[in-house]
């Protein structure tokens, strides 16, 4: 099973499709399709299911990415930890949307000043989901928000994941309010029961959900999900809705004439990864975020 062999499976597996994975990899499509079948044959399963020229997954192919990826990842660590003198080679960064509008431009961008040779991959997600990402390989950090622990709730034990933290920045959280809304002072003023807010895996959706259960109105919670900060303000625009959100980002997208807020807590963004990961692109990144942050 060669290391070529799964960064091309890999990528089929991402693009599903043959011709867009050779594109991506600058390989013929022939040499591509060649290796997927002969890895087909290794493992004795088939990896995809073919429907003319429509490619998915298979329910093995399914699984077996999980592996082959976290043997890249392996693969990719091993060959970093050996040049220790200079940051060199990939580094997988999840975060936040907030995180990542708000307040890893700047540092990403000093870093890449510093490491031109480090090829930094960021994506975006709920923080559960970045978590599981950075336990099972499919990142190698992540910046997120672990939910206040709730009375009933077990807390997320980070060292029970193999998993290491250090809060990097300290964001305010507001209830964003519709312009017309009554002025408030507490949370149980509100007689919104519709929210706007990340899919279910976010942080800040969970406090709202919470803190809205505590009020005295007996209607259920309609959660809008939305993919976008952009988007929640205009669901809270268009007098429907509420929505949390750092007031760092509000202060990014600017907020309508009319438009109320109610300052609710305040909560650590962490950087999390997992224990002994210790790459020097990584190390850097770690050493950077911490001197110039808190």
């Amino acid at each position: 099973m060669e290391h070529a062999t799964l960064e091309i499976f890999c990528a089929v597996a991402e693009e599903l499709s043959v011709t867009r994975a050779a594109q991506r990899l600058g390989r013929v499509q022939s040499n591509v399709t060649t290796r997927v079948q002969q890895l087909e044959e290794e493992l004795g399963v088939a990896l995809f299911l073919r429907d003319n020229k429509r490619m998915t997954l298979s329910p093995q192919g399914e699984r077996f990415l999980h592996y082959a990826k976290a043997l890249l990842a392996l693969a990719e660590e091993a060959r970093q930890v050996l040049h220790p003198a200079e940051p060199t080679g990939v580094l997988r960064i999840g975060s936040m949307e907030s995180t990542a509008a708000s307040r890893l431009p700047e540092p990403l961008a000093a870093y890449h000043r510093q490491f031109p040779q480090v090829r930094l991959r960021l994506s975006n997600g709920p923080s559960r989901q970045l978590v599981a990402a950075v336990h099972g390989r499919s990142l190698d950090c992540a910046f997120v928000a672990l939910p206040p622990v709730a009375e009933g709730d077990a807390a997320i034990d980070l060292a029970d994941l193999g998993l290491a933290s250090v809060p990097v920045f300290e964001e305010e959280l507001v209830l964003l309010l519709p312009p017309g809304h009554a002025p408030v002072r507490h949370v149980d003023e509100i007689a919104i029961r519709s929210v706007a807010a990340f899919p279910d895996g976010c942080t800040y959706r969970l406090i709202t959900e919470r803190i809205l259960a505590r009020g005295p109105a007996v209607a259920p919670l309609d959660v809008q999900e939305m993919g976008s900060y952009h988007g929640m303000l205009a669901c809270v625009a268009s007098g429907e809705c509420v929505s949390l959100m750092p007031r760092s980002v509000v202060a990014l997208m600017g907020k309508p004439k009319g438009m109320r807020e109610l300052p609710i807590t305040t909560i650590d963004t962490v950087l999390v990864w997992r224990q002994g990961y210790e790459t020097p692109a990584f190390e850097a990144l770690r050493g950077l975020i911490t001197a110039t942050h808190r």
